[in-house]
């Protein structure tokens, strides 16, 4: 296998320590035709993951890497999941478009994996599949009262404000003055901020407007975010905290009660840990300089942080109609285990996971591990929307992969899909929803390198693939019409021109239908 699989891509892939093999001569090499010395490749989903993904692939001077993707438009959660006022995360945009532009590289959005074109269709077609299409669904509070209108996911939430297709008619009512955020995440504080932030300074973002009308209409003045265990145990990072607590028009309500003795513990945890804790102490119990004093005083909305609580039921109003409150159980952190720096916290973040780094893992470091119990004391939290916020998680894009629901990863070692060869995964739906675009971007290099790695070693399939031209047959017979990248650069100068006349970096196009209809599909 391995020397069929060397011969087929020539001279230049021959291990220097083994010769060619006989009959393999320059002249055999040269008569070759380009699609039977390319390797295909196919990589399912257009985020961060994806796109790393095929930008280490690239770096095999033989590959050719399809890029799918459900939306017509390219990027994934830069696009639909970065915040409209951080700007500058999205700038890695820049270093897509420049893989996306390479001639050996493709983008055919609006093509649904699983639904327009099957996993194991893709795998006849190419060499090698990557599956990294990340986590589409959030993780259901499982609770009394969930489905009451007034409750949604906080990713649906940014889905709206971002412009997702398939939330632009979320309709989230803010008519009330209080919304309770169940979660103490960056996705939690991202919602927070930008329910608080007075809609003049979103004016110059990539806001939806849409998004923004109702913003301006907002009467939502108080926010809360919930969780379950304590200031040591938060998932946010400083950056995030520290612009909430800057934010203009809106004041910090932080308990001082719930920082007792924390300084104590905090001597010996990692730095960024630490320095996150004396932040959030430092504002709940020092008293603030006259100019920031002033500005609280003068502030009118507010957002704190309410530890140790733990949802319960979603309270109807009177007349049943909608949500009105959170049922919160009062917790209390219970000591379990001292537990090495190589344990992990199985069903709760992903079996790679190590102690010392996992969210769940409460004392993050100091070697105990923590978890709320109830203390039998239960209170009510009015408030007109209540936004879940407890995680992102995978969906199984096709029968014939495997997928651990309890997880909601695909089961892979380092990014190859167990059990079945020639496929692989990467980004949140090989590890979970866990990390920070840099975490993505090292994870994908990874499953690009093992993938390469079993070519070497004659694992992939050998003999030519014919690739994007079998799966644009299938996808033209289904009535599918893919969305090439040049495609999207149109879309992409419509929506700035459409925001140039209101001072926007863009006016996001949001429905589908018209982004065809603008390319004349």
């Amino acid at each position: 296998m391995a020397s069929r699989c060397w011969r087929w891509w020539g001279w230049s892939a021959w291990p220097r320590t083994r010769p060619p093999p006989a009959g393999s001569t320059p002249s055999f090499r040269h008569h070759l035709s380009t699609q039977e010395k390319t390797l295909q490749i196919c990589v399912v989903g257009s985020g961060p993951a994806g796109f790393y993904t095929a930008q280490h692939l690239l770096k095999h001077p033989q590959a050719h890497v399809d890029i799918y993707e459900k939306q017509p438009v390219p990027f994934g959660l830069v696009r639909f999941g970065v915040a409209p006022d951080h700007p500058e995360v999205k700038n890695v945009i820049n270093t897509f478009t420049q893989t996306a532009h390479s001639g050996r590289c493709a983008f055919w959005g609006n093509v649904e994996v699983g639904r327009d074109v099957t996993v194991p269709e893709l795998r006849e077609a190419y060499h090698a599949v990557v599956l990294s299409y990340g986590a589409e669904d959030h993780r259901a509070l499982e609770i009394p009262g969930e489905e009451l209108p007034g409750v949604c996911s906080a990713r649906a939430f940014v889905g709206w404000y971002n412009g997702l297709p398939e939330n632009r008619e979320l309709e989230p009512d803010l008519s009330g003055d209080t919304a309770v955020i169940l979660g103490q995440g960056n996705v939690a504080l991202d919602v927070a901020r930008i329910l608080l932030t007075p809609p003049e300074h979103l004016e110059r973002t990539d806001i939806t407007k849409a998004a923004l009308g109702v913003l301006r209409q907002s009467r939502v003045k108080t926010v809360w975010l919930v969780g379950r265990r304590g200031p040591l145990q938060v998932a946010f990072t400083i950056k995030e905290l520290r612009e909430m607590i800057q934010l203009p028009g809106a004041r910090p309500i932080l308990d001082p009660a719930d920082f007792l003795g924390l300084q104590d513990k905090i001597k010996e945890v990692p730095r960024p840990r630490k320095r996150l804790t004396e932040l959030l102490l430092r504002t709940a119990t020092e008293k603030p300089g006259p100019e920031e004093a002033a500005r609280r005083a003068s502030a009118s909305r507010a957002w704190g942080l309410r530890f140790f609580r733990s949802p319960q039921q979603v309270l109807p109003s009177p007349d049943g109609r909608r949500a009105a409150g959170v049922r919160l159980a009062v917790t209390r952190l219970e000591v379990s285990l001292m537990f090495p720096k190589d344990t992990s916290f199985p069903g709760l973040c992903h079996p790679s996971t190590p102690a010392w780094c996992c969210p769940h893992s409460p004392q993050q470091g100091v070697g105990e591990a923590t978890r709320a119990v109830p203390t039998g004391d239960m209170e009510d939290l009015p408030c007109g929307l209540v936004l879940s916020s407890v995680g992102y998680k995978s969906r199984p894009v096709d029968p014939s992969v495997p997928f651990d629901s309890k997880l909601g990863v695909i089961p892979n070692v380092e990014g190859r899909v167990m059990d079945v060869p020639g496929l692989y995964c990467s980004g949140w739906v090989k590890r979970g929803p866990t990390g920070v675009i840099a975490t993505t971007m090292t994870d994908s290099f990874l499953t690009g390198q093992m993938l390469l790695q079993d070519l070497k070693a004659g694992l992939l399939p050998s003999g030519p693939r014919p690739g994007y031209a079998a799966i644009q047959a299938l996808l033209s017979s289904r009535g599918v019409r893919p969305v090439s990248f040049s495609d999207w650069e149109k879309l992409d100068a419509e929506e700035v021109a459409r925001g140039q006349g209101t001072g926007k970096p863009r006016e996001k196009l949001v429905d589908p239908q018209e982004m065809l209809r603008l390319l004349g599909h």
